[in-house]
């Protein structure tokens, strides 16, 4: 089952880059740099100029590596989602919750990530089918929102995306959750096209989730 199969390489990136730039060019590149460095999971978002085509030449250079996962971010409307479907994007994520989003994904059998803050938005999205939650903004809910989260929703699938860096990514797994969302501190570099900072950035990341993971086996 594909959507199966998709979540399962989104949760063994462990971390998903999110790319927001101002050329299609730009994000190219930076996805680049980030997946040299060891971060697979690529969230490229809708606010990038051409993000169709931007998503289009990554699924296709990255094809062959499984361990690469190219989604589309920022995705706000069932149109948009649908463009990026069939441009190649291997998940979707919202800012917000949006039911009719989520039916776009489950008819191309995509996964679908929404933003959530509250229990309410945590239960629509799963009633609708959403495997996977987006807690955002993660820089004003603190990691105490994730065991809050998992009583009344005890198998629910979290990534806290918004305010995740090195110093509390650890923190933010012990918590519980499944994998985390890194914007600009892991690709900020790359607004003055020094892409080996973004590569040695995305290189201590995935050096800090193998420790971590070696730490919860």
């Amino acid at each position: 089952m594909q959507k199966v199969e998709l979540l399962n390489r989104i949760k063994n990136a462990g971390i998903i880059a999110v790319i927001r730039e101002n050329s299609a060019s730009l994000a190219e590149k930076t996805a680049d740099a980030v997946i040299k460095g060891g971060v697979t999971g690529i969230e490229l978002t809708f606010t990038v100029p051409h993000a169709d085509q931007a998503i289009t030449y990554l699924t296709e250079k990255y094809l062959d590596q499984k361990e690469v996962i190219i989604g589309a971010g920022t995705v706000l409307d069932p149109v948009s989602a649908r463009i990026a479907i069939i441009n190649g994007a291997e998940f979707i994520v919202s800012p917000s919750y949006n039911a009719e989003v989520a039916k776009m994904c489950n008819l191309y059998e995509i996964p679908y990530t929404p933003g959530c803050m509250t229990p309410t938005e945590v239960q629509h999205a799963f009633e609708t089918g959403a495997d996977l939650i987006k807690l955002f903004p993660g820089s004003v809910i603190s990691p105490e929102m994730i065991s809050a989260l998992k009583g009344p929703f005890p198998y629910s699938s979290i990534m806290p995306t918004g305010g995740v860096n090195l110093d509390n990514m650890e923190t933010w797994f012990k918590a519980g959750v499944t994998l985390v969302g890194a914007g600009s501190n892991l690709t900020k570099a790359a607004a003055d096209g020094d892409f080996d900072s973004v590569t040695e950035m995305a290189k201590k990341y995935h050096d800090k989730l193998i420790e971590i993971r070696k730490a919860q086996s």
